[in-house]
């Protein structure tokens, strides 16, 4: 019973309730909740999110090339990156079972980059998608929505030229 009996601290929760403490990599409560468990390093839960913050970041940085993990969903992204003119190309490079994604930028003769801006619009936490009347137009048209359709991965433009909807990957500007 002496759980009932109000306790000598301050009003609300008990201040030890929130400390966790560190244990080889894992959080662990101090009640008798199950242990936090983290991902193992190099794991990304989002990996189109993750390419496309090193292009953002690499481009920033005025790189002329960036590397990023390859993946069939990638390579499409930066086909139609290239198909649009944003990037020179891209080149597979196979290291024994992984391969990586060589994306090489384009820069205009005044040395300022063609890719002002990226941003990731569906993500796995909320999914958005649009119908073949309602795809959405970046900048007004100066830059291009990234769809994946029945079809495959496009950009805005060439949805809307088939009657395509689908996931809007990002924009691109």
């Amino acid at each position: 019973m002496p759980n009932l009996f109000p306790q000598p601290c301050r009003r609300g929760t008990h201040p030890w309730r929130d400390e966790v403490e560190l244990v080889m990599a894992t959080a662990v409560a101090k009640s008798n909740a199950k242990p936090v468990r983290r991902a193992p390093a190099g794991v990304v839960s989002d990996p189109i999110a993750d390419m496309l913050t090193r292009v953002r970041n690499a481009n920033a940085a005025r790189h002329t090339e960036v590397k990023v993990p390859a993946s069939k969903l990638k390579l499409e992204i930066a086909r139609v990156l290239k198909d649009e003119g944003y990037i020179v190309g891209y080149e597979v490079e196979a290291d024994g079972t992984t391969q990586t994604m060589r994306i090489i930028f384009k820069s205009r003769p005044d040395r300022t980059r063609v890719i002002s801006g990226v941003k990731r619009i569906s993500r796995p936490g909320l999914r958005v998608y649009a119908r073949k009347t309602e795809i959405p137009r970046v900048l007004g048209g100066l830059g291009i929505a990234i769809l994946s359709t029945a079809e495959g991965v496009m950009s805005g433009r060439q949805a809307t030229r088939q009657g395509l909807g689908g996931e809007v990957l990002a924009f691109v500007w």
